[in-house]
């Protein structure tokens, strides 16, 4: 065999050596890469998973807390429309007393049935204030005080309600005193109670609440209606009634 035939019989299995070793060491650093990548995924995914597993839980709080809340609304709300629904524990002395009372004030209105008062605003507080009208307030209150201490009606206890209409508090100098009709209308209902207080009537008996404009008694569609919804009402309840789940008969264990 020629010499230069001899040369590239042994050139060539050199050279598919080395193609060969060169084909296995791509695939290898590939394959390493490939690993190194998948392992970097997994513990993004994990992370990722456990991000997911915390908003979740957050989530899942949230929730459980506006449920408790929705829970706690629908169960005020029944309580006031219980005490809409009662029977009237006043005596027949005590509602002819009311009823002459509502004859003699037009703002001042009674329902024999169930022993609500409501008051009309305009006569009990200037606008937006829950500073009592010196005018006109104090004749209606020591009246309804004065019927309030008798025999027949002391035992009765006394809620008073404070409402609004649905205007938004407009004056700067107001709702530096009043940020909301939340705090409007509990602050005129805590006006009447601090009145009634002061007329004799024993602490022990009142309480109070207010609704803003959540509950009105008509649409707040123009002015007279509005009118209506401004209003402070006072229902008498027997000595015995459970509200706002303060219970007589345990408030003293």
């Amino acid at each position: 065999m020629p010499a230069t035939a001899r040369t590239f019989a042994l050139v060539l299995p050199t050279l598919a050596l080395t193609f060969a070793a060169g084909c296995n060491m791509v695939p290898q650093q590939a394959l390493r890469q490939s690993q190194a990548r998948s392992i970097q995924l997994a513990g993004q995914n994990r992370q990722l998973s456990r991000d997911n597993m915390g908003l979740k839980s957050n989530l899942n709080v949230s929730n459980q807390q506006l449920t408790n809340l929705d829970s706690e609304r629908t169960l005020l709300q029944q309580r006031y429309v219980n005490l809409l629904k009662q029977q009237s524990p006043l005596s027949p002395e005590a509602t002819r007393q009311l009823e002459a009372l509502k004859k003699k004030y037009p703002l001042f209105q009674f329902d024999p049935k169930n022993g609500v008062s409501r008051i009309g605003v305009d006569i009990l507080f200037p606008s937006g204030s829950d500073t009592v009208n010196k005018n006109t307030a104090p004749k209606i209150l020591a009246e309804f005080a004065r019927i309030m201490n008798q025999t027949d009606a002391k035992h009765l206890n006394i809620l008073v309600v404070g409402h609004t209409d649905d205007r938004l508090i407009a004056k700067d100098n107001t709702r530096s005193r009043h940020a909301t009709n939340w705090h409007l209308s509990t602050n005129r209902a805590n006006a009447v109670l601090v009145s009634l207080q002061e007329l004799g009537v024993e602490s022990s008996r009142l309480g109070v609440a207010g609704y803003g404009p959540n509950q009105p008694l008509a649409p707040n569609s123009d002015e007279a209606n509005r009118k209506k919804n401004r209003r402070v009402e006072i229902f008498v309840l027997h000595s015995d009634a459970v509200v706002a789940r303060w219970n007589p008969d345990t408030s003293h264990q």
